[in-house]
């Protein structure tokens, strides 16, 4: 799974091998994969393998495949990047770069991931999408634009290649509380940290953030054989964001 060395990845990592898959975790930075990973593989008494991989990069993703091995069940894609501003804002360089990641970056893995599961007869991926993919949010311009394509991208993988016994679902989370959203509060809010944080909270129904290992949990179902029925489907986890504002 990609940007597996904290929050949302991490916490799908140890819920896997919690469940005794064998879990690789891909990351950008390789020594912060290979910690993750030792340190799930430690708390589950499971096989896990660190790996360093820019997602963005056709040559480094295809070496960390290839590293890993030539027997794929299960690719999760949350490696992603957020940004925050207008059309107007955002310049053609912010642009590339989320295009880079969350957009090629899923398409690169999923290509990689697919070669091997039609190989070795089928199996399941998960995308990391947003409700930003369905949901008009402010100042978002970029960040909605790129999980637009995720979802988009999870429906045609799911269509194309259900015959070869392959299923593709998403995941569209609201917001989850994770280090990935501290340093964006931190980055982007400087001084008004605890405002921001409470304002964040506050915008999902259910009055408060999810948790990496709510997702997690989706993530196991989806992709074990009670899911097996379901493909082609992005599941909102948003404490009521799109239904109930």
């Amino acid at each position: 799974m990609t940007g597996a060395a904290s929050g949302i990845g991490l916490a799908i990592a140890r819920a896997f091998a919690r469940s005794g898959a064998t879990v690789a975790l891909f990351d950008l930075e390789s020594e912060k994969a290979a910690t993750a990973a030792k340190t799930v593989s430690e708390s589950s008494g499971t096989r896990c393998f660190g790996f360093g991989c820019d997602v963005s990069n056709k040559a480094s993703v295809a070496k960390a495949f290839t590293e890993f091995g030539d027997s794929l069940d299960i690719l999760i894609n949350c490696a992603g990047i957020a940004h925050v501003g207008t059309l107007l804002s955002t310049s053609p360089e912010e642009m590339d770069q989320l295009y880079a990641v969350n957009v090629r970056g899923t398409y690169l893995c999923m290509r990689s991931a697919l070669e091997i599961m039609i190989r070795t007869g089928g199996g399941v991926i998960i995308n990391m999408a947003s409700i930003a993919a369905t949901a008009g949010l402010a100042d978002r311009f970029a960040y909605s634009m790129t999980k637009g394509a995720v979802l988009s991208m999870t429906l045609s993988v799911a269509k194309d290649y259900i015959s070869q016994g392959i299923r593709c679902n998403c995941i569209s989370p609201a917001r989850v509380h994770t280090p990935f959203v501290d340093g964006f509060v931190a980055k982007n809010y400087p001084g008004q940290e605890a405002e921001k944080f409470e304002a964040l909270s506050k915008a999902q129904p259910i009055g408060r953030m999810g948790t990496p290992e709510e997702v997690a949990s989706l993530a196991l179902y989806l992709c074990s054989d009670l899911a097996s029925f379901l493909t082609g489907v992005d599941f909102p986890m948003d404490g009521g964001f799109f239904n109930l504002r």
